[in-house]
């Protein structure tokens, strides 16, 4: 005894789209890779001709960013494939799996100019501090525009937020990368570059983590951080006719698509066909009055009958 729900939410994507709530800003991600890909080959041009490593990482940043969005993308388009009878929520979860992708390539690309910054902190070599600036400057501009189209997606999606998350810690490179290279025109403390590099790498790890803690709450079934399970519990058992209710599961398949599914026990005249029915519509109302909550399953099942079920269910 079971029944399926759906509801507008919050979070999700905007009127009058379809997929995830990611695919509404597929061509907003494709303009910011466009824009990423561009300011990356004038980026390494430049690290080159100036010998910045200051720019060369914030290159770098820019290669993960160009890697990360395009991930992203291609998860967008998977995720919008139909199900299936094998994968019955289709590919909704290759955001989730993108998403953890970006956080491990954007560790790596952090250790690597940390590693880097500190052997040029003990051998600075000269840097060309105006073609820095200017590179850095062509780069910020860039970033700031990725970050004006992501903006608003990145609260909607987790695929989304990696790729923001991803630009926005790159247009922080960028300004430190022209910080950097103003101190080394104005004082000629060629340190200043290296140690713009180690800001960067900093700068990634702590966003990494937070996205990769996300991610990993999602695919590892956690209950979405803003749906309150005591609060949910305890308005199904204020209904007319519930008795008890056990096996409440909240989780995500992917950003802008919780899933609840619970048992509940009800009175035994609420089990013939009109009780029934009504019980049902109670429960799909409340629950999608008061919680951000998609696609909702109930059982409806009578005092005792959870003594006969699998252990597995408990």
């Amino acid at each position: 005894m079971g029944a399926g729900h759906d509801h507008g939410h919050a979070h999700g994507p905007p009127p009058g789209t379809t997929g995830t709530a990611a695919a509404a800003y597929r061509g907003r991600l494709r303009i910011a890779l466009c824009l990423t890909v561009t300011v990356l080959i004038a980026q390494i041009v430049g690290g080159i001709l100036a010998d910045s490593l200051a720019l060369l990482a914030d290159a770098g940043h820019m290669a993960t960013d160009a890697v990360g969005l395009a991930m992203a993308l291609l998860a967008i388009h998977f995720a919008g494939r139909p199900p299936s009878e094998r994968r019955t929520f289709g590919y909704a979860r290759a955001e989730i799996l993108a998403a953890v992708a970006n956080c491990l390539l954007l560790f790596g690309v952090g250790g690597y100019i940390l590693y880097e910054a500190v052997l040029r902190l003990l051998s600075p070599p000269e840097v060309d501090g105006g073609l820095t600036v200017a590179f850095g400057a062509v780069g910020l501009v860039a970033n700031a525009i990725s970050l004006t189209l992501l903006m608003r997606g990145q609260a909607a999606s987790i695929n989304v937020r990696g790729a923001f998350l991803e630009v926005a810690a790159d247009a922080l490179g960028s300004l430190a990368v022209i910080v950097s290279a103003a101190v080394v025109l104005a004082t000629g403390f060629r340190q200043a570059d290296p140690i713009a590099s180690l800001v960067i790498g900093l700068m990634i790890a702590p966003r990494a983590w937070k996205l990769l803690r996300e991610a990993l709450d999602v695919l590892l079934e956690a209950a979405p951080r803003d749906v309150d399970m005591a609060e949910v519990r305890s308005h199904i058992m204020d209904l007319p006719g519930v008795e008890d209710l056990h096996d409440l599961h909240v989780w995500t398949i992917t950003s802008g698509l919780p899933v609840l599914s619970a048992h509940v026990v009800v009175r035994e005249d609420v089990l013939d066909a009109v009780g029934h029915e009504k019980l049902l519509h109670d429960l799909q109302g409340c629950l999608g009055e008061h919680f951000d909550v998609g696609h909702c399953t109930f059982q409806l099942e009578p005092v005792g009958h959870a003594e006969h079920e699998a252990k597995l269910c408990h």
